[in-house]
């Protein structure tokens, strides 16, 4: 993938512009921190050489100054809410996140459960999180939120939220996903700070919308995809254009709660100190993109990868047409189609000509490689095989691994683990050739290619199996798939 985006060159800008933040408000700041921490792959997918942990390894440069409180909801506790990416509850990961932050060098003060009413599941969890010796609070269901500003800025409202103890400049507030309350939260905070004679900031950190790139730049048409279940919109900000006279992009969801919030902030601290959204925000990756076509062309795939996600999700039964079709005009307004990702003609002309399931990858070098289900091999795991064999230069018809040496894998599989399908997929096939590769010096090469699939494009003509789909990911590839199973049965394991 070409690089678009200075990953070095955002580390420090983007650090050296909260310390001025920090400044500003007299050494304490409360920074509201939007999407992914860490594992941030929308922002590496659509901005070709921003790395994954780099809001990490930013705050990383300012961890003698910072200290993280995790925001959770109290409705997200009762309902066991799911991140849909790690398979975990909000409550478990919770948990993860300490262990991440901590892991790596970041304090973690607190745990702040929000919107409590005294529901016994957050009672049960405030206990554990006690039994392992890390501070939680509560911020209390407030009536009339977020309209009834006299009564939320007041002893009857914010007065009765616990107060945060914090003890360092920087505050970051975080939380396992959308909904927890992490701006409630700064602002609680703000209130308590205040009463107290410390005069504390708020500020926001989202990756997107790109506040200084186009309305409908691909890289911010490609947030509104990530995001369509939640029916984000990206707009001009209005407030931000009548301040200064300048053009900028925000969000729905900001600029309709920026009246209330900008009256917050009179209320807490005496005058606010923005006149927009946009002002609040300190985000500055559009100063680092190098290359913007990379990133457009970038953006425009994952808003294709988005679009097929969702018709998969439609036919498993977990999306509705709404997000379809919006993804849909998104797709309009970037001007692309399923056209525009060639793996898609690729494997659609492999399986009709072979009238069997077929995937095909597109290498680093534009090259597209295919692959298709045999007696011996899913197409997932066979185009796998002949990908590394095109990557280290190894005939076609060399078998990496010998059909021998499969026959007993299919043997365990459906003999003695009652599978109902012979063929390897990607894990088996992928442990088949590191077991190989002890021996065969060939096997051995073609093991090696497989970092250099990091960051390719593949597509399969049907559903995958999670296994594969898991694999694909781990190994960085980009999937999408057709909305259709292999069979026509039913019932479908994943």
């Amino acid at each position: 993938m070409k690089i678009g985006f200075d990953n070095d060159k955002y580390l420090k800008m983007q650090s050296e512009h909260i310390k001025e933040r920090i400044a500003q408000f007299g050494n304490k700041l409360y920074l509201e921190f939007g999407g992914k921490l860490f594992d941030d792959y929308h922002a590496s997918r659509v901005l070709p050489g921003f790395q994954p942990d780099s809001k990490l390894r930013m705050l990383l440069q300012l961890k003698e100054q910072a200290e993280v409180i995790i925001a959770i909801s109290a409705g997200a506790i009762e309902n066991n809410k799911m991140r849909g990416d790690l398979g975990i509850t909000y409550e478990v990961d919770v948990l993860r996140l300490i262990d991440e932050f901590s892991n790596i060098g970041l304090y973690v003060g607190s745990v702040v459960i929000t919107q409590y009413s005294g529901e016994a599941s957050t009672d049960r969890f405030r206990q554990n999180l006690k039994e392992l010796n890390i501070k939680s609070y509560v911020l209390h269901k407030i009536e009339g939120y977020p309209s009834n500003i006299n009564h939320i800025v007041s002893e009857e409202g914010y007065g009765k939220n616990d107060y945060i103890e914090t003890t360092r400049p920087l505050v970051v507030v975080t939380a396992p996903g959308p909904g927890s309350g992490k701006m409630a939260t700064c602002l609680s905070q703000l209130y308590h700070e205040n009463k107290r004679g410390i005069k504390a900031g708020y500020a926001k950190f989202e990756t997107f919308p790109i506040w200084n790139l186009p309305l409908k730049h691909p890289v911010n048409l490609a947030y509104e995809a990530a995001t369509a279940d939640l029916n984000d919109v990206n707009m001009i900000d209005p407030y931000h254009l009548e301040a200064y006279g300048e053009t900028t992009i925000n969000y729905n969801r900001d600029i309709e709660i920026f009246p209330v919030l900008d009256a917050m902030l009179d209320k807490i601290i005496g005058k606010s100190p923005y006149k927009s959204p946009t002002d609040m925000g300190v985000n500055m990756a559009g100063k680092c993109i190098i290359d913007d076509e990379a990133c457009r062309r970038a953006s425009e795939q994952e808003i294709i990868r988005r679009y097929y996600q969702c018709l998969c999700d439609l036919k498993r039964g977990s999306s509705s047409k709404s997000i379809l079709y919006k993804l849909e005009l998104l797709m309009k307004q970037a001007g692309i189609t399923e056209d525009d990702r060639k793996v898609i003609d690729a494997a659609m002309t492999r399986e009709a000509r072979t009238g069997h399931p077929a995937v095909a990858i597109e290498l680093p070098d534009g090259q597209i490689i295919t692959g298709k289900t045999s007696d011996l091999l899913g197409a997932s795991a066979a185009a796998l095989l002949n990908a590394v064999k095109v990557l280290c230069g190894l005939p076609d018809d060399l078998h990496l691994v010998s059909p021998e040496a499969i026959e007993p894998i299919q043997t365990l599989k459906t003999l003695y683990l009652g599978s109902g399908n012979p063929r390897l997929h990607t894990d088996e096939i992928l442990i088949a050739l590191s077991v190989s590769a002890a021996h065969d010096a060939d096997a051995k090469l073609a093991l090696e290619q497989l970092p250099k699939l990091k960051d390719c494009e593949v597509h399969s003509s049907v559903l995958l199996s999670a296994v594969d789909e898991q694999v694909f990911k781990k190994l960085g590839l980009h999937l999408t798939s057709e909305p259709k199973y292999e069979s026509d049965k039913i019932y479908h394991k994943n």
